[in-house]
């Protein structure tokens, strides 16, 4: 699904169903150098079972034109703005479900518009998600180095169960494969920008999670990867009870939409009841 958000153009995928704006919502916002498609089993369950979906490329990213935002505020106002543009504007309307950065953005967005987000699902989230100033500094000077170093701490197995993406998908060559694809095509959408680093830079400026926890109003649900180093779950300490937000602990590293699919499918649902 296409949309025009004040006049470039932003892609959101719906789950194999058409958006019907009349239904509840479930926007899915990926992490840093990520898309659209890390969500694509929990979209479609979502798109079968009576949601409407929204599983966005953040601008720059994907399939979505640039430029980049320059923060987790402006992103989340994009995101307001696309759920305007696709016609849901209800009261408790939409769930907002974040993986990592778009955790924060989800956040964000939550406190900006309290009376449509009526659920929010933060997954492998921290506040504050600070980043190393080496792997700063790595990813902006050797970006492919760090897509490595990020797949090593990220992943927490070597194999996962064979469910999703399907028998034989290697999570570390497939998760590599698409950052890379999202590095080299921040190009083609209209910015000329390492967006690696750029990606990182924001999650590490955000510094207004707890003034927009107190805004908050949506139903929190945290999932969590017992084996996350990326955001331990030691780091949401603050922001989980500052959101009075109901935590799930799974065997996961970061990427726990690959890692723990039936997991977290089992978890969204908890949430979506």
């Amino acid at each position: 699904m296409k949309l025009d958000i004040n006049g470039r153009e932003a892609y959101a995928y719906t789950g194999g169903k058409p958006f019907d704006a009349a239904l509840p919502c479930v926007v899915f916002v990926h992490g840093a150098l990520h898309d659209h498609s890390g969500w694509t089993l929990l979209a479609r369950w979502c798109a079968h079972h009576g949601y409407s979906v929204l599983a966005v490329d953040l601008p720059g990213h994907g399939r979505s034109v640039g430029p980049v935002a320059a923060s987790v505020e402006d992103t989340a106002d994009w995101l307001l703005a696309v759920l305007a543009a696709a016609g849901v504007k209800n009261p408790g309307q939409a769930t907002l479900v974040g993986h990592s950065m778009g955790s924060l953005i989800a956040l964000e967005a939550a406190a900006r518009a309290p009376a449509l987000i009526g659920r929010m699902v933060m997954v492998g989230t921290a506040y504050p998600m600070k980043v190393s100033q080496a792997l700063l500094d790595t990813a902006r000077d050797t970006p492919l180095q760090a897509i490595a170093m990020v797949n090593a701490f990220s992943i927490g197995t070597l194999a996962a169960k064979p469910s999703f993406p399907g028998p034989g998908m290697w999570l570390h060559g497939s998760n590599r494969a698409l950052m890379r694809r999202t590095l080299a095509g921040a190009n083609a959408t209209g910015c000329a920008v390492n967006l690696f680093h750029h990606d990182f830079s924001v999650c590490d400026a955000y510094s207004g999670g707890l003034d927009a926890a107190a805004k908050v109003t949506a139903k929190v649900t945290m999932v969590l990867g017992t084996l996350d180093q990326m955001t331990p779950p030691r780091a949401t300490r603050d922001i989980a009870a500052a959101l009075k937000a109901q935590v799930v602990h799974l065997p996961s590293g970061h990427t726990l939409m690959a890692e723990v699919p039936d997991g977290l499918l089992d978890a969204l649902r908890g949430a979506l009841a």
